[in-house]
Formats: C-alpha cells, structure tokens, sequence
C-alpha cells in the first residue's frame, strides 16, 4: 500500500523536478546532486543483466542505490563488491528477500532482473508497495498476468519502464519516422527473425541445490521441480516452467520496432509451427515460425532469416514491405529500396521523434516528472501479449482464433487454458 512517507517524498521530488529543472540539469551535468533531490534505487536480481542494471543506475548522478537482492548469496556479494567499487562510500544493504526491499518506505523505485516467471509477480507487489519499477523482459511469463500488472499500475499511478534498451537507440527512433512518414507506401507486411535456439544442454542429473542458492525461493510462483543446474540461472530459459525460450527472450527486442512504428490493432489468428530439442533437457523452442493475421497487416516470425534482401547476413531483424518500397533493419543499421533505389536514409523525412536521454535515464526522469517512458505499461503490454500467443499456439501444435477485445481464444478451451497458470503456494495468494 501507499504509505505517507512514501507519498510525500514522491512529492517532494516532482516539485525538485519541475521547479528547479535548470539548476537541476546543471548539478547533473556537474556530477553533484543533493542526496534530498536523489531517486532511491534497490536492484533485485543480480545475474548478468541484474549487474547491468547495477552499473548503468550508478552511473547516474541522480541516483543512490539503497539495496540488493539476490537469492544466490555468492552473486549478491560479488554485486555488493561492485558496488563498493564504485561508490566506497555506499550505505546498501544486502537483501535474500525482496520482500524485505518492498517494506522499506525510503526506496523509491526497485529494477527487476529476475528469471521471467518472478517479472510479474515482483512487479505488482512493488506497485502494491507504492513503488516504480524497471523491469526486465519479457514483460510477464502470461498474458493474464501481463493484464494484472496494467490493473495493479493504474491503480497504485505508478511508473514502468521495460527494460527493451534497443527501443532508446538512435536506429529504432529513425526507422519508426521513416516507417510512419508514408513515403515506403502502405505497409502491408512485417517479417520479424531471431537465429539459434537453446544451447546443448545435455541431461543432467538433478541434484542437491548449491547453499549458497535458495531453491525453494527460487521457483517461487513455478511447478515444484528438484534442482537441475541446467534449469537455473542464464539457461532457464530454454524451459517452459520459466521463460519461453529465444523467442520469448527476443520477440520484445526486434517485434518492438514494428509495434512502435505501425501500432498494429485487431489481431486475428496466431498459427505457430516448430519443435523442441531432441539433443537436451530444454523444451522451448529450438525453432519456430509464427504467422499473425492482424487488420490490414501480416507479421511473420521465423527463427531463420526470411528470403529477403538484405536479411541473410543479419542475426536478427526486421523487414516492413510497403507498396512503394521496403526497409530492413536491425538494432544499429538501417537499409530503405525506395522506387528501387537503395539507401541508408530518406533524407527529407524530418526528425518528429524526441530523442531518449538514455533508457535508464528515461525512467529516472520519469520518476520524478510521473510522466511514463517510452518503454511504458500500456505500450509494452500490447505489445508482448503476441509473443505469449505464439507460443501458445506452439505448444498445441495448430492454428487459433483469437479475439482481440475479450482477449480470448475463439471456442478453444484448451489455448485459453494456457493464457495463465496457477501460482504454487504460498504466491497463490500474490
């Protein structure tokens, strides 16, 4: 719940945002931000991303970082270690529990890089708790409780920021201009890809947990499963239980620019195809395709890159067919064949499109302005819910009917079965 020294604090830093906004700029610029005017940071996960977020919020001089949390007590000393590195003079403490963070009244707002079946539900409890978050994709592990997460962010006036650092770049910020500015013609169909699939995990035994990890804690909401060192840590994602593979992990990266430039609405059919690995204990996808019929657009995703110019030397991409033109692009480079001519930009298309400060600056902004980032709720929300149908679809192995304003599956039980999954106890109460 909203507690008054939360309330007031948020307070007094949208009046220091909006009141003092140039001597603000300028102590920004300096390097020297008095602690009153700070954003309060915890950071909760701690693997490879996790200490990305560690290193990128600490550079900020806005910033003071307040706590960590990790269930695997050698990654959260190693983070403690890199911090003090940084800022030798830090007062964080080390937390097992997040929980324990969401109690405190004097953080602000928590980053979340937790395996994906803990995104959500550490997000609606930190909204609950009167807290901002960052959080990693993919945005939920269901489309149900993608939905939770929206009605928990209303409610609590919260703020969100996905953590899609591509969307901030300077390549995604020009093809959405060129994309929306008609000079490609109506863009009819989208061709999304990611190459490789889950890596040869083997079959390894399952064993003891480490004691330095929590287990228990670990699986949380999740199937109780004994602990297998090939499920846990960076390769759970290449189990159902967790994540949805390297679809799941990527959809948001490269489906964002087509989602930021054409905003597609009314989708109609979901047909997936591919199969699980035959060499491992994985069971996501070790390739897939999926065809999405929206109104007016077709967007198509495969594992391999799609017979198109322009996309066999690109490990991932996206291509927008229009009826003058295409445009093909990736996280850094951009190519548009316009009435056959080829070229990196359109050069008359103007610049419509504010540029981001830096994606975590975004949301620091953000926070003190409660104005939403680019990567909001709303916006993420839409645009992850296909990536979950996919793989839906996927797992029953047929083509599904969906209806967009119910937001079900049209007479199929089964598929709408599978928009949530009930939480293990004790998180069955979350």
């Amino acid at each position: 719940m909203h507690t008054g020294k939360t309330f007031n604090r948020r307070q007094f830093l949208l009046g220091a945002s909006m009141g003092s906004l140039g001597l603000m700029l300028t102590s920004r610029r300096a390097g020297a931000v008095p602690a009153s005017d700070k954003v309060v940071v915890a950071h909760i996960g701690l693997g490879m991303m996790g200490n990305s977020h560690l290193r990128w919020f600490a550079d900020l001089p806005e910033v003071e970082i307040a706590a960590l949390c990790d269930l695997d007590e050698s990654r959260l000393a190693a983070a403690m270690d890199t911090l003090k590195a940084i800022a030798p003079d830090t007062r964080a403490r080390a937390y097992g529990d997040f929980r324990r963070i969401l109690e405190r009244d004097d953080i602000d707002a928590v980053t979340c890089a937790t395996p994906d079946h803990w995104h959500a539900p550490i997000a609606n409890m930190a909204f609950q708790a009167g807290k901002d978050v960052y959080g990693e994709k993919p945005l939920s592990y269901t489309p149900v409780e993608g939905r939770a997460m929206l009605s928990n962010f209303k409610h609590y006036e919260r703020v969100f920021q996905l953590g899609t650092q591509i969307h901030a770049g300077e390549t995604y910020h020009r093809v959405v201009e060129l994309v929306r500015s008609g000079r490609l013609g109506k863009i009819h169909t989208v061709r999304l890809w990611k190459t490789g699939g889950p890596p040869e995990l083997g079959f390894p035994a399952n064993q003891a947990p480490p004691s330095n990890l929590n287990w228990e804690m670990w699986l949380g909401p999740a199937p109780y499963a004994r602990y297998n060192p090939a499920r846990c840590h960076f390769s759970f994602r290449y189990f159902f239980d967790y994540s949805g593979g390297v679809f799941g992990d990527f959809w948001c990266h490269i489906a964002d620019i087509a989602f930021w430039a054409l905003e597609p609405v009314g989708l109609r059919s979901i047909d997936a195809r591919g199969e699980i690995p035959h060499d491992s204990i994985a069971d996501t996808p070790a390739w897939i395709e999926v065809d999405y019929e929206f109104k007016d657009l077709n967007v198509h995703w495969t594992t391999t890159p799609p017979d198109v110019p322009g996309a066999a030397g690109r490990h991932i991409g996206a291509y927008f067919e229009g009826a003058r033109g295409s445009l093909i692009c990736d996280y850094s480079s951009l190519e548009v064949t316009l009435d056959g001519r080829k070229m990196n930009d359109i050069p008359d298309v103007p610049r419509t499109i504010p540029r981001s400060p830096g994606h975590q600056q975004n949301f620091i902004d953000s926070v003190k302005s409660r104005v939403q980032p680019e990567s909001n709720l709303e916006y993420v929300r839409t645009m992850t819910l296909p990536m979950h149908l996919g793989l839906i679809s996927f797992r029953l192995g047929r083509k599904l009917a969906w209806d967009h304003r119910a937001e079900k599956f049209v007479g199929d039980n089964a598929a709408n079965y599978l928009l949530s999954r009930p939480y293990r106890a004790p998180w069955d109460s979350c």
